[in-house]
């Protein structure tokens, strides 16, 4: 006969915040016109920005220019601004983070190039494929919060891409790595995307805010959970 006994569990009285449901047909879509907007960002940086190879190659290239003669110093060749959509997209599960945050307080950090890119987030994209949920399972939370800061109707949207879209992303930004890309409000070229999310993916909500808000008293869940058990091992005499 089967052994139970009942096992006790304590639990949070506020539910996990899902990821918005967004149909594989929308993603794909989203990660066409995604790839397309950032496109620009990845030539040029192929085109004119030379990979790092590292300190010590640096130091061995000043080194030969310096020893060698006047005349056969060669003018480098002047290299275009970059494109205009930089300053309106941010890269990287770090800067993200601390951008959605300083969202939540009400201000936005500080822009290092232009007032442009002090504006709010519009689109956080994430891809989840091939990564831990631990990776980024804060990012519906602090979307939610973010958006509190916002009008309704520019409030800022999640999208999890599910399929694997890293190569595609990392090549379109011309970055060895991508797991997470924000677009900020009034990205140049961006308003087809922007309008494409904000009509096929809802806004995170926050289902027990309102009530934490409320500061009412919310009890501890203890679960009773009937839990299946070995049978008993005979005694040795």
């Amino acid at each position: 006969m089967e052994r139970k006994k009942i096992v006790h569990t304590l639990d949070t009285p506020y539910t996990a915040v899902e990821w918005p449901q967004v149909s594989q047909e929308e993603q794909d879509a989203i990660l066409e016109l995604l790839c397309r907007l950032l496109a620009p960002l990845g030539t040029h940086r192929r085109s004119f920005i030379a990979p790092s190879k590292g300190k010590r190659r640096r130091a061995q290239k000043k080194a030969s220019s310096t020893s060698g003669k006047p005349g056969d110093l060669v003018a480098p060749t002047p290299v275009p601004p970059t494109p205009e959509l930089a300053a309106y997209v941010d890269v990287g599960l770090s800067r993200i983070s601390r951008t959605l945050q300083s969202m939540s307080a009400g201000k936005d950090e500080p822009a290092p190039l232009t007032e442009q890119n002090n504006s709010h987030y519009s689109v956080v994209f994430a891809a989840r494929a091939g990564h831990s949920s631990a990776f980024h399972c804060h990012f519906p939370q602090m979307v939610a919060l973010a958006a509190q800061s916002q009008s309704p109707e520019k409030a800022v949207r999640l999208v999890g891409l599910s399929k694997a879209c890293e190569d595609r992303l990392s090549t379109a930004l011309g970055i060895p790595r991508v797991s997470s890309i924000a677009l900020r409000e009034d990205a140049p070229q961006a308003k087809g995307l922007i309008d494409f999310v904000r009509e096929h993916v809802a806004p995170v909500r926050i289902s027990w805010l309102q009530e934490a808000r409320s500061a009412k008293f919310l009890e501890t869940k203890i679960d009773a959970v009937p839990t299946r058990i070995g049978n008993k091992k005979p005694r040795l005499s």
